[in-house]
């Protein structure tokens, strides 16, 4: 429960200039408001009131205890009143969290008969907030900047989209990632630096022998299986007479949830050119695996398995669904252009439109047994395919716009899970664009995570974002891939 784990540091400021009663009631204004989001409903984490920092030690104190406390997942600051930006000067230049600015005031309205000077003293935050912005952009801080009424309904929202993506990022700091064997031969986009990524992203991507897993497939008990097997009976349509393949897939769900959770890994990889001792390709595991909120990439594509795991952290307790996705085949009917996307066996039944039927199918690659897999439509809606690239000297997350359809077709004899989408700007346009930034062919489709959380993400982790919308062109999507080339080399 990753929401619950993390906390968000409100800090306000002010200055001794107004005096001790001045003072007090901004302390106790920031702690009924920290308070009241709270009980909004709107915020995926709570927002704890620490302190109105009057002084740059308590400034730097504050910033160095949300560096060195795990649940700290970020801080929101806002300025009452009026406080000097040189005061936040060190504790800024220190701040190794998320940072969001929340540019507010208590009061919603200017009141006609109340307002003179004592009121212009106390209620400063139009002028704070202007003289606190400087200071981050004159130190150049990725930070987000939310500005409306704290009570309204969109700024709660916002912020509490914001805080999801630094829950992507603490969750990313810490992220394990279990390679089952290499990635594809020969496949360029799965490969990657794996040193720059953990330092820029903290993913830990190491390998395992298929050998091992397969001796925890051998170790798992009929009793395990049979457990496992009933609640697939209960939680999906059986739709096969070769129960024996279904119930070595619950052994390899078992035995892979068994060495991450061993490991402290929370998303994984394989390929089917490496399957040394194993009956089938990992399907309906694989699969139920995701459900439950592991990352997944195929073809040993472990930049897309720890995106999917990000996406599933960041989103948890939303109910669109994230999926581990493949472009696969176009459909260019004049009128009717949708890209089908699918994947061997492997897409998250989260985002299927109704209950997943367990099939058995031949796979005709790897070389082994017939695997089970959850076969199921997408459902429609809203949604984004998301990329993460290694440029080479730097890491650039690709976000296209998409829209979900019922597929067109009901494609009978096709036993993989898919789902249909119309790409934006169009289909054609759309992809002669994703093709330009390099976007891979293996992607996360979540209905959950919209273009401004993973544009927070990518804030926060210092990498380029490119988004592909209803209005991107060919032309304007090449200067701005230009001008990212000349802007990161001078990072």
């Amino acid at each position: 429960m990753y929401m619950d784990k993390y906390e968000f540091w409100f800090v306000v400021g002010s200055q001794f200039l107004y005096g001790p009663e001045v003072l007090d009631t901004v302390a106790q204004r920031a702690a009924e408001m920290a308070e009241k989001m709270n009980e909004s409903g709107l915020l995926p984490c709570k927002v704890i009131y620490k302190v109105t920092a009057k002084t740059p030690e308590e400034i730097s104190d504050v910033v160095k205890q949300a560096n060195y406390e795990d649940k700290c997942a970020g801080i929101i600051t806002w300025m009452h009143t009026f406080s000097p930006s040189k005061m936040w000067l060190n504790g800024l230049n220190d701040l190794q969290k998320p940072y969001c600015h929340f540019a507010t005031q208590y009061n919603r309205d200017i009141p006609n008969e109340e307002i003179d000077m004592d009121f212009m003293n106390l209620n400063q935050a139009a002028h704070g907030d202007r003289e606190h912005g400087f200071i981050a952009a004159r130190l150049r801080m990725p930070r987000k900047v939310i500005m409306g009424y704290w009570q309204d309904e969109r700024v709660l929202k916002e912020l509490g989209k914001w805080m999801r993506s630094a829950v992507g990022a603490a969750f990313s700091k810490n992220l394990k990632v279990m390679r089952f064997g290499d990635n594809m031969r020969n496949v360029a986009v799965t490969e990657g630096d794996k040193i720059e990524v953990q330092r820029k992203l903290g993913w830990q991507v190491n390998t395992w022998p298929v050998g091992t897993l397969v001796e925890h497939i051998n170790a798992v008990t009929e009793e395990q299986v049979d457990a496992l097997y009933a609640e697939y009976c209960e939680k999906y349509e059986l739709a096969t007479d070769n129960i024996q393949a279904v119930r070595y897939q619950a052994k390899e769900e078992i035995a892979i949830k068994e060495m991450m959770d061993e490991e402290g890994c929370k998303a994984f990889a394989n390929t089917f050119e490496d399957l040394y001792g194993m009956e089938q390709l990992p399907g309906l595991a694989s699969q139920r695996l995701m459900e439950q909120g592991y990352g997944y990439g195929g073809e040993g594509d472990w930049k897309v398995s720890a995106m999917t795991a990000v996406i599933k952290a960041m989103t948890e307790g939303m109910s669109g669904g994230t999926a581990f996705m493949e472009d696969y085949t176009y459909n260019l009917e004049p009128g009717k252009e949708y890209s089908l996307g699918a994947h061997m066996l492997e897409v998250c039944p989260s985002v299927a439109a109704e209950k997943p039927k367990i099939e058995v199918h031949p796979l005709g690659i790897g070389g082994k047994g017939d695997p089970a897999r959850l076969v199921f439509e997408g459902h429609a809606g809203s949604a984004v395919v998301v990329s993460l690239v290694d440029m080479g000297g730097r890491l650039r997350i690709i976000c296209q716009d998409i829209e979900c359809v019922k597929p067109i077709l009901p494609m009978p004899n096709l036993p993989v899970a898919r789902v249909m989408w119309r790409a934006m700007p169009d289909l054609c346009t759309g992809a002669k664009c994703w093709i330009t930034a390099g976007g891979a062919h293996h992607t996360v489709l979540t209905y959950d995570a919209d273009p401004e959380m993973l544009r927070d993400w990518a804030r926060i982790m210092d990498i380029e974002f490119v988004h592909i919308t209803k209005d991107t062109t060919p032309e304007s999507l090449e200067q701005e891939l230009f001008l990212n080339d000349l802007a990161w080399k001078l990072k």
